[in-house]
């Protein structure tokens, strides 16, 4: 009598199994490891931080370009937007030890110009005051192969200059960047723009696009920097970081153009408060310097910027995260808050699959980001390895065990 007990209870769990990944199947699932990701997408270098992300996406890739030990330019590539942190790093160029833009590089931005790849990048030969701009410009259509050196990219004033960056309206291509009104510093810190008669060459004289005149645009220290070219329907935005880069205030602002001639401060319009700012809450600190790409499928907009998870980390504590932004109807972006760090946050739309980027155990222990949470999505917390160790205790000892394993998993978990 006993053996067919035992068939008996093995049917049931089989059965009991069955049901439970039917039922498992049919649920709205929380985001999987597979759509998610977690803040930060590139964690704080311990020696020089991690800021001043630039990433652009190009035929299906996102390639990262960012400064290594402040003496080099890297760029790295990858298929999904939170893998550029752990994506090869390919270093294009190593500037001469003598050169006078050999040492304090900052901020290379990579930017597509006219049909080609260019590296802006700031540099000095170790003192400050003698920071100025600088172009590469690549040989073939790779962003990371190689770079030849055009040389500085000056105003006749020639003055302390980073973060410049190209600009294209109509038909004309311009140059703005950060810098001093006079030949001393260190502030204030104002927003140039010049005309350029190619992408390595400023024609004519500078002209001032904007000046840190609101509280928030001096919260430490009085400059605006780090202008980023943001463009939709026809109507193109620059967002720009302000207040002081080490403290814990430096936030985005957004400049609009309106129309007229470019080189005027009339023709664009400033938001009056910044449009990404810190967030005791969600600990992020010294929000600035952003990026903006296309998801893959070209559906979403997300903006990758830098951010400090500590209060008063300054620039070592820097980490590079993203999130989407959405649009109002008036045409201006709405970057929201910035999220958390180690919470899920659902992938781009149209990310082939893959994974360099951290491990399924350590995501998966991670909540979903307030802004991903919604009420038609159940949290499963049952993970295929825990089932299959569920399912074999119910087959060897029935039912009645695998509701005793089923809460005790809940429980640890």
């Amino acid at each position: 009598m006993g053996k067919p007990i035992v068939v008996n209870r093995l049917a049931n769990a089989r059965t009991f199994a069955i049901g439970v990944i039917a039922t498992l199947a049919l649920l709205p699932l929380r985001p999987g490891l597979a759509s998610s990701f977690s803040n930060p997408i590139v964690e704080a270098d311990p020696i020089t931080g991690s800021a001043d992300p630039s990433v652009v996406h190009f035929r299906g890739y996102y390639y990262y370009c960012r400064a290594i030990g402040n003496r080099e330019i890297g760029v790295a590539r990858a298929r999904r937007l939170q893998d550029i942190g752990a994506a090869p790093m390919v270093t294009v160029f190593r500037p001469p030890a003598t050169a006078r833009f050999s040492r304090q590089l900052w901020a290379p931005e990579l930017q597509r110009v006219r049909g080609r790849w260019y590296i802006y990048f700031t540099a000095s030969d170790g003192i400050n005051a003698n920071h100025r701009m600088y172009a590469l410009q690549a040989t073939k259509s790779d962003p990371q192969g190689e770079y030849v050196f055009k040389g500085r990219v000056t105003d006749p004033q020639d003055t302390w200059a980073i973060d410049g960056v190209a600009l294209t309206l109509g038909r004309r291509l311009y140059f703005v960047w950060s810098g001093w009104p006079t030949a001393e510093g260190d502030f204030p810190q104002v927003l140039f723009i010049a005309r350029m008669r190619n992408p390595w060459t400023i024609e004519g004289r500078r002209r001032v696009l904007a000046v840190p005149e609101r509280s928030w645009e001096r919260a430490v220290a009085p400059l605006l920097e780090a202008p980023q070219p943001l463009v939709r329907n026809g109507t193109t935005h620059l967002v720009y970081s302000a207040g002081a880069s080490w403290s814990d205030d430096y936030a985005l602002g957004l400049l609009t153009y309106v129309g007229g001639d470019p080189l005027q401060a009339r023709s664009w319009s400033k938001s009056p408060l910044p449009v990404l700012a810190k967030d005791t809450a969600n600990k992020a600190f010294g929000v600035g310097h952003a990026s903006f790409v296309r998801s893959p499928d070209g559906r979403e907009d997300w903006i990758v910027f830098h951010a400090m998870e500590q209060s008063g980390a300054g620039w070592l504590g820097r980490s590079v995260r993203s999130q989407p932004f959405a649009w109002s109807a008036d045409g201006l972006p709405r970057f929201g808050a910035p999220l958390p760090t180690k919470c899920l946050i659902k992938e781009p739309s149209g990310t082939p699959g893959g994974r360099l980027k951290a491990s399924a155990t350590t995501d998966s222990l991670y909540p979903l980001c307030p802004s991903s949470l919604g009420s038609s999505v159940i949290p499963v917390l049952i993970t295929l390895p825990l089932l299959s160790k569920v399912t074999e205790k119910m087959l060897i000892s029935g039912p009645s065990a695998k509701r005793q394993s089923q809460t005790s998993t809940s429980l640890s978990e």
